[in-house]
């Protein structure tokens, strides 16, 4: 299922479809990170939980910042200014991989109620949403990867040092 485009919700139609996808992310973000703290945010897609449909929620590093739902995301807008940094996934957890990302992404995501929001995202935010989109067309961090970089064990990760810009 990683490797499938997901499917986009008809919404207002299938709002409460849409809204237990949302609700099953939540859910399994909050044990997840009863488990493992994420000083970068985190992110989750529905492929990674069994859902084939075209919903991710991130969640920013900064306390009390509220999570990001994206129902039906496409990037409209990418900058040609990027930056490379490790990433992680939670359905590849024991290694991290270099990976280069524009610095600025301009998103649209549909409401329940079937509006078009757009909003842009930059820096880390832009790097956490990006890569839950990339789920969601069957992407892995991966196939981002420049062919000359092989992805390292946490082990090594946890040495580099390095945090993502979020400003």
């Amino acid at each position: 299922m990683l490797a499938e485009r997901a499917r986009v919700f008809d919404l207002p139609a299938e709002r409460e479809t849409a809204e237990q996808a949302i609700e099953r992310l939540f859910s399994s973000m909050e044990r997840i990170g009863q488990v493992h703290p994420f000083a970068k945010g985190m992110g989750i897609a529905a492929p990674q939980i069994g859902i084939g449909r075209a919903a991710a929620v991130v969640q920013p590093p900064d306390p009390g910042t509220p999570a990001i739902v994206l129902l039906n995301p496409r990037i409209t807008e990418r900058s040609t200014d990027a930056d490379e940094q490790y990433e992680g996934c939670l359905s590849f957890f024991d290694v991290r991989g270099a990976v280069p990302r524009p610095l600025r992404i301009t998103v649209e995501t549909t409401t329940l109620e079937g509006q078009t929001v757009t909003t842009t995202y930059e820096r880390g935010l832009a790097r956490l949403v990006h890569h839950e989109i990339d789920h969601l067309d069957g992407l892995l961090y991966t196939a981002r990867m420049r062919s000359d970089v092989t992805p390292i064990p946490v082990e090594e990760y946890r040495q580099t040092g390095r945090t993502w810009a979020y400003e």
